[in-house]
């Protein structure tokens, strides 16, 4: 499954429960079609004693979310936007803002 989105880009989510939360992309799953969004759907997860961890505990960490939920997130138009891909003169290609033309690679 190919994702719109790569690890590092900047996201906001537009669908679901964490609607409106912006941040940026730590990991991406394109097998399952989901991605981690820094600070969006915060689970709990209970870990056991371990040597390296003695006291175990409840951690608070970054669940997966669907790749449709979140859309690129463009800092000239301040809101989540489609992108389109642009040639540039070296024959490097690069996505660009469709609303502002502003390029995010």
């Amino acid at each position: 499954m190919k994702i719109h989105v790569k690890k590092g880009d900047v996201v906001q989510v537009i669908s679901g429960k964490e609607i409106g939360k912006r941040g940026k992309i730590l990991t991406v799953d394109s097998a399952k079609g989901r991605v981690v969004v820094e600070g969006a759907n915060m689970v709990k997860k209970h870990l056991k004693p371990t040597q390296g961890n003695p006291q175990g505990g409840i951690i608070e960490k970054e669940g997966s979310i669907a790749s449709s939920n979140v859309l690129l997130y463009c800092n000239k138009c301040r809101k989540p936007v489609r992108y389109g891909k642009q040639i540039l003169n070296d024959g490097s290609r690069t996505r660009v803002c469709k609303a502002c033309g502003e390029a995010f690679d």
